[in-house]
């Protein structure tokens, strides 16, 4: 089977590792991280490169979660089109939803680093989570505070405003062991000790991403699309639906 995975920069490691050990012919397209913080913005994007796949590709394969009800609307066009059940990409980086409850459940106030989304955020550390609701929206209110009011003075209102911080007491980063990642974890820790969090390296699971890039799609875990079908949220287990 030809497949198109199209996905977050943010999975890029272990997008790429499981299409080069797919028996599929696997084709990846990456779009930038953080786009979910606009949920429209990124559903547009999507249903753009949905419009233009055709043969020879048979299926486009959708490494994202939910992310933010921001893929809820989509449509297969042409082709089918496959997504996990995961509410977000931490399902994935885990591997099960079962796992992800389990982890939340044990450690709620988690704020999740991966060595991708680390790399790729453009000021290095300060908002460098995938546990951030909007790290691009925080770094745009700082430059903002920074025109308007002075260093100083948007380091302070950024500060007070930080309430995000007091949901969050530990520091997860998970290595899926795909390439050099002390660089990106010792950056993770530095950022927990400096907020006075807690910090875990935990194992990554890659079993969602590659069973997704190789076309095993148990129904429990993946809602594949056929042409003209569109995806709506389930509010329930499952995560997603076919739209009625």
């Amino acid at each position: 089977m030809r497949i198109l995975a199209l996905t977050c920069e943010v999975l890029s490691r272990a997008v790429y590792l499981a299409a080069a050990r797919s028996p599929n012919v696997v084709d990846v397209r990456l779009n930038q991280r953080g786009l979910h913080d606009s949920p429209p913005d990124l559903r547009s994007l999507l249903q753009a490169q949905l419009d233009e796949v055709l043969a020879p590709y048979e299926a486009v394969v959708l490494a994202y979660g939910l992310c933010g009800a921001a893929l809820a609307g989509l449509r297969a066009a042409h082709i089918p089109v496959v997504m996990p059940r995961a509410h977000d990409c931490i399902t994935l980086f885990l591997g099960s939803r079962s796992r992800y409850a389990t982890e939340a459940a044990a450690h709620p106030g988690t704020f999740w680093y991966v060595q991708d989304y680390l790399e790729r955020t453009p000021d290095g550390s300060a908002f460098a989570g995938v546990g951030a609701s909007s790290d691009a929206g925080a770094r745009a209110a700082h430059a903002e505070y920074v025109e308007r009011y002075g260093q100083d003075n948007a380091d302070y209102l950024m500060e007070i405003l930080g309430a995000w911080r007091e949901h969050y007491d530990r520091a997860a980063f998970v290595d899926f062991g795909a390439g050099p990642s002390a660089a990106a974890e010792e950056l993770a820790r530095e950022q927990a000790t400096a907020r006075g969090w807690t910090f875990s390296r935990i194992a990554g699971e890659l079993s969602l991403v590659r069973r997704l890039i190789d076309g095993d799609w148990d129904p429990a875990d993946f809602l594949v699309l056929q042409p003209g079908e569109s995806i709506a949220m389930s509010y329930d287990d499952a995560v997603v639906r076919v739209a009625s």
